[in-house]
């Protein structure tokens, strides 16, 4: 029961406007061919405890959560999923992913150490049904007070 609702809401912080989304890419979603990928980056300080403590989730002011979400054909689909983070001035930080399922939905999250209003590149790489993809986007973060 937990695990569905942390799943529900890093789910719903797709949608939150927690972090400013990119000009760019507002509704925060990219498709290839078929598979269509749901992201974002918030503040680990915005789950509540017994949200972030369900899903694995570090709660602090540095440090941030990248949540993917792969759809194909509009269902979820598994992949595997990595990638880095680094700021503008280049510096960079592995991801490490983990696997969220529950109820039906997969979701693949990762932290990241924030400590000052920035804009971060994430360069994430997934693989899905044997084909792998690249998916680059910018986003400006803030820490949680």
């Amino acid at each position: 029961m937990m695990r569905r609702l942390a799943l529900m809401l890093i789910t719903l912080c797709l949608a939150l406007p927690a972090w400013a989304a990119d000009a760019a890419r507002p509704e925060r979603k990219q498709a290839f061919g078929d598979v269509t990928v749901h992201y974002n980056a918030f503040p680990s300080g915005t789950l509540t405890p017994e949200v972030a403590q369900a899903s694995g989730i570090v709660r602090s002011k540095a440090l941030g959560v990248l949540n993917l979400t792969l759809l194909k054909a509009g269902k979820p689909v598994t992949a595997v999923v990595g990638g880095k983070v680094k700021d503008l001035a280049g510096s960079a930080s592995a991801l490490s992913f983990r696997q969220v399922t529950s109820a039906g939905g997969v979701s693949y999250i990762a932290q990241f150490k924030t400590e000052q209003a920035q804009t971060l590149v994430f360069d994430l790489q997934f693989e899905v049904g044997g084909i792998s993809h690249d998916l680059q986007f910018n986003q400006d973060v803030f820490p949680g007070e």
